[in-house]
């Protein structure tokens, strides 16, 4: 089953008064399906992730969010960043505000490398530690973060990176 990115459409609606103007905002998630693949391995994770990448796998740094729920099933996943060859920009507050709103219980993090090295940068080690400090204050836990390549992948839980 392939996973597809899950629409999420940000809306502002106008409130008039006499005196001020107000925007509500509005969250919708259009899902079609209930969630059925489980997660229980970092096998798993890189089966339905390596989904994700297509043909730019080896073009440019990609950094996405794999969404899970209380049992481990796949919600959905969400492209934190596109970058070039040599990296991307990792926004924690992109990353939980899409798990806040869904809600879910568990992130699986993941990024390719494009030069095809498995090895993780100090830059990763870093985001994955601000991201799982972050999850532990809001009880999100982040169980793994994988590293892709067209050749296979690195999981940092695996490797005791976690």
């Amino acid at each position: 089953m392939k996973i597809k990115e899950q629409a999420m459409a940000y809306a502002i609606e106008e409130e008039k008064s006499s005196t001020h103007l107000i925007q509500e905002i509005k969250l919708t998630l259009n899902r079609k399906e209930k969630p059925k693949i489980v997660v229980t391995s970092s096998k798993d994770s890189y089966r339905e992730l390596s989904k994700i990448w297509d043909n730019d796998i080896g073009l440019r740094e990609r950094f996405i969010a794999l969404y899970l729920s209380r049992n481990n099933k796949i919600i959905g996943y969400y492209t934190v960043s596109s970058g070039g060859v040599n990296g991307t920009v990792v926004d924690n507050k992109l990353i939980f505000a899409i798990a806040l709103s869904l809600p879910a219980s568990a992130i699986i993090l993941a990024h390719n490398h494009p030069s095809g090295s498995l090895t993780p940068s100090e830059a990763d080690k870093d985001i994955t530690k601000n991201i799982q400090k972050a999850g532990k204050f809001l009880q999100i836990q982040i169980l793994d973060h994988l590293i892709i390549t067209s050749d296979g992948y690195m999981s940092f839980a695996d490797e005791g990176l976690m």
